[in-house]
């Protein structure tokens, strides 16, 4: 009896022990000891980035030996095939990397989304279009400024790809509006008579210039709409003159067209293109084979004026 009874003492006990631990934590879960091991996850491994260069303030467009075009704008830069690139990297809503080469010099477009690592990528795997681009950039500016102006009294500018002399001295303008006359005497070429004293300073002259050439662009590309557009089976609207950075015409669906005023410093052929190909876009609003098929029925040699378009040199202003 004595037994019996201590046994159940000590099953009492026991279970005191278990209650006086039921707010312990539990013991680790154990993994089973054998079986499949898990499969680990791995990130996908980055891509080789171009190499970042510290910000040492160098912001010359294209001064610096290996600097190709630093952008205005730029908030990073890469090494690319050796070469120091600095560009705008813009986010915005879109689905795709993309690049331009301007002017100004290279500029990403990336979705807000997109990490910097892909963005590093696209770059390599662009990079021989990039350099490419950039160079040809660099040297149409170099080429710019060898064609900038001093302006004043003697100097000359292209006008319809013949060469103007810039004369000042002319008769009092009416209401003292500033104006010009083009004459050609036959021996001094195209001389342009501006009604500005003689000493006047450069801005007033680039000012009286720019003035008369956008008063001849308008009718010049008004009769050259004209010209082809019943060729091209396409009616325009209206035209307005731009001062573009980057491009010399565009059209929009409505029959509107715009031209650069700059495109009197050009022969008439190559402004002949430019309409031609801005016409074209009322039928075609892309650069599809068809697009230029369209284009090669009104201007047969348009590769080539395209190419004179992209590679001469016109004088740079101030707007």
């Amino acid at each position: 009896m004595q037994r019996l009874m201590q046994l159940a003492l000590d099953f009492l006990g026991r279970g005191g022990d278990r209650g006086a631990d039921a707010g312990a934590m539990p013991p680790a879960r154990r993994g089973p000891a054998t079986g499949t091991p898990r499969l680990r996850v791995s990130r996908p491994r980055k891509p080789p980035a171009p190499e970042l260069l510290p910000d040492d303030g160098a912001g010359e467009a294209d001064g610096a030996a290996g600097t190709l075009l630093a952008h205005p704008r730029a908030n990073r830069e890469a090494l690319l095939g050796g070469q120091r690139v600095v560009y705008a990297l813009v986010r915005g809503r879109r689905r795709t990397i993309g690049f331009s080469v301007g002017p100004d010099g290279l500029c990403v477009r990336a979705p807000g989304w997109v990490p910097l690592h892909q963005i590093d990528a696209a770059l390599l795997e662009k990079s021989a279009w990039i350099l490419r681009k950039l160079a040809e950039a660099g040297d149409r500016r170099g080429r710019q400024r060898q064609a900038e102006i001093a302006w004043g009294d003697g100097v000359r500018f292209p006008y319809l790809g013949r060469e103007v002399t810039v004369a000042l001295g002319g008769a009092a303008p009416a209401r003292g509006v500033p104006g010009a006359v083009l004459a050609d005497d036959g021996v001094n070429g195209l001389m342009l008579q501006l009604a500005l004293p003689a000493g006047s300073p450069p801005d007033a002259v680039a000012a009286t210039v720019q003035a008369w050439l956008r008063r001849e662009a308008r009718p010049w590309f008004t009769a050259r709409l004209d010209h082809f557009a019943p060729r091209l089976g396409v009616q325009w609207r209206r035209l307005a003159l731009t001062s573009a950075r980057t491009r010399w015409g565009s059209a929009s669906g409505d029959g509107g067209i715009r031209l650069h005023w700059r495109l009197m410093h050009f022969r008439p052929e190559v402004i002949d293109y430019v309409v031609a190909h801005e016409l074209a876009h009322l039928r075609h609003m892309d650069h599809s084979p068809r697009f230029w098929a369209t284009v090669a029925t009104v201007v047969p040699d348009h590769l080539r004026l395209r190419a004179e378009l992209r590679s001469d040199a016109v004088p740079r202003w101030s707007d």
